[in-house]
C-alpha cells in the first residue's frame, strides 16, 4: 500500500546552479592553501644548496632505483607502527614519535642553512638547530592550535622534499611519485587505514597536516572531531580545510631533483613543468574538495607533476627520455 502522506521531494537545484554552492570563505581558505603550498615548495627549493653543500644527502646513490622501494617499505611500515599503537591506546607514544621527528626535522634545517649560508660556527648553529627545534615541539605541545600547526607543517614539508630531493635522481623520484600515488589511491578508498591515520593525528592535533580556517576566530580542537565525517552534505558546517604533509612533500620531490639532476642543455623547464603540473592537480583536487568530495591528493597531485616534468622536458630537448 502505498504511503497516504509521503515527504516532499528534495528541492532541485535550478539549471547551471550546484546543489553545494562554494561560499566565500571556502574560496579564501583555498587561496591560503594554495599559498601554503607554494612557500613550501619554494622554500625547499631555497634549502637544497645548504642541504647539499652540507653533506646532507639520505643516499649514498642517487641513481639507485631501489632507494625507492626502500623508502616506500619504510614509510607503509612506520605507519601499520603507529596505527598498532594508536590501537593499544597509546596514544602518548605517538605524539612523542611526531614531536621527536619534527624536532629533528627543524634542527637539519636551522643547522646547514646557519653554517652555509651565514658561516657562523658549528657550535652555533648546532646549538641554533637544537632550540629551534625543542621550542617547536614544545609549542605544538603546549598549543597545538591552527597557526602553530601550520607553520611548523609548512617548514617539515620543506625540508623533507629538499631532503629527498637531492638524495634521489629522476627516476627513482619518478618511481616512487607513481608508486605512492597508486599507495594513496589504495589506503583512502579500498582498505581506508588512511583515513584511520588522519583520525588518529588530528584527536592528537599533531604537525603532519595544514589546518586552513574558513573564518576568525577559529579554534582547531572543536574542528577535530568532524574531518572523518565530511561530505557533500555536511560540507558547510566545517570550519576549515584540511591537507595532509605527505601532499606538499611529494611532488615537491620532483620540482627539487629536476633542479638537482638536470643534464646539461634542459635548463628550468623540467622543474618549472614539475611545479606548474603541481598546481593544476592541486586546482583539481580543490574543485573536489570544494564540492564536498574530497579524494585521495597524491593520484592528482604526483600526476600533475610528472605530467609537467615531462612537458617541460619535452619543451627543452624535444623528448621525454629522462634515463
Amino acid at each position: 500500500m502505498q504511503d497516504p502522506s509521503p515527504a516532499p521531494p528534495a528541492p532541485t537545484p535550478a539549471p547551471g546552479q550546484e546543489a553545494f554552492p562554494v561560499s566565500w570563505p571556502e574560496y579564501r581558505a583555498t587561496a591560503a592553501l594554495l599559498a601554503a603550498f607554494v612557500a613550501s615548495m619554494a622554500l625547499a627549493v631555497l634549502f637544497a644548496s645548504p642541504f647539499k653543500a652540507a653533506g646532507l644527502q639520505i643516499f649514498e646513490n642517487p641513481e639507485d632505483a631501489t632507494n625507492s622501494f626502500g623508502y616506500i617499505l619504510l614509510l607503509v611500515l612506520f605507519t601499520l607502527v603507529i596505527l598498532y599503537i594508536a590501537k593499544k591506546g597509546k596514544k602518548w607514544l605517538i605524539q612523542l614519535i611526531i614531536l621527536g621527528a619534527v624536532a629533528g626535522t627543524l634542527y637539519y634545517v636551522v643547522q646547514p642553512v646557519l653554517l652555509v649560508e651565514f658561516h657562523v660556527s658549528s657550535t652555533v648553529a648546532t646549538a641554533a638547530g637544537v632550540a629551534f627545534g625543542l621550542l617547536a615541539a614544545l609549542a605544538l605541545y603546549k598549543h597545538p592550535e591552527w597557526y602553530v600547526i601550520d607553520s611548523v607543517g609548512v617548514l617539515v614539508a620543506a625540508a623533507s622534499a629538499s631532503l629527498l630531493g637531492i638524495s634521489l635522481g629522476l627516476v627513482p623520484v619518478v618511481i616512487l611519485l607513481a608508486s605512492l600515488a597508486i599507495y594513496d589511491f589504495i589506503a583512502v578508498y579500498k582498505t581506508k587505514h588512511m583515513l584511520s591515520l588522519a583520525d588518529t593525528v588530528l584527536e592528537l592535533r599533531l604537525p603532519v597536516l595544514l589546518v586552513i580556517p574558513k573564518k576568525l576566530p577559529y579554534r582547531f580542537r572543536a574542528e577535530a572531531s568532524k574531518f572523518k565525517e565530511a561530505s557533500e552534505k555536511n560540507k558547510g558546517e566545517r570550519e576549515a580545510m584540511f591537507m595532509g604533509l605527505g601532499d606538499l612533500v611529494m611532488p615537491t620531490i620532483l620540482v627539487v631533483s629536476a633542479l638537482q639532476f638536470a643534464l646539461p642543455g634542459w635548463g628550468l623547464r623540467p622543474a618549472l613543468g614539475a611545479a606548474i603540473g603541481t598546481l593544476v592537480g592541486f586546482g583539481v583536487l580543490m574543485g573536489y574538495v570544494l564540492k564536498g568530495r574530497p579524494q585521495a591528493g597524491l593520484p592528482l597531485l604526483n600526476g600533475g607533476a610528472i605530467t609537467g616534468f615531462l612537458a617541460g622536458l619535452y619543451a627543452a630537448t624535444g623528448s621525454i627520455q629522462f634515463w
